[in-house]
């Protein structure tokens, strides 16, 4: 099929009234006008970037913790070196870098995706 004889394409617009405001869809509404559905729309996105913060803070932590009383408990990895170095240090030392990378990795995942679904939220109304 040639491409001149297709038909061309027409936008169908209606003209905007000179004082019409914009379209606001009533989540979006509710936070603009600061209403009390807005504050407990808000504050819900707000307690779930708070719990997730918790959640990974906590499992950080527990993993951090965990690993001083794992070389506590079992007190002949304190013996075993790998390249002349102790398993503690490289345990300590090595070990924590990619925890911290993985662990904000998470949370900046789950933190956008939080966000997202607010988004979402906002624009169906």
């Amino acid at each position: 099929m040639n491409s001149a004889n297709l038909p061309q394409r027409v936008r169908v617009t209606a003209p905007r009234a000179p004082g019409a405001a914009p379209a606001v869809f009533p989540v979006a509404r509710e936070l603009d006008e600061q209403s009390e559905v807005g504050e407990v729309f808000l504050s819900s996105l707000i307690r779930s970037q708070l719990r997730l913060a918790l959640v990974v803070a906590g499992g950080f932590g527990l993993i951090m913790v965990g690993v001083p009383l794992l070389l506590a408990a079992v007190p002949q990895l304190s013996a075993v070196e790998i390249f002349d170095i102790p398993v503690p240090w490289l345990l300590l030392g090595l070990g924590v870098y990619p925890l911290v990378i993985v662990s904000g990795a998470l949370y900046v995942r789950s933190a956008n995706r939080n966000e997202k679904r607010f988004q979402d939220l906002l624009d169906e109304g």
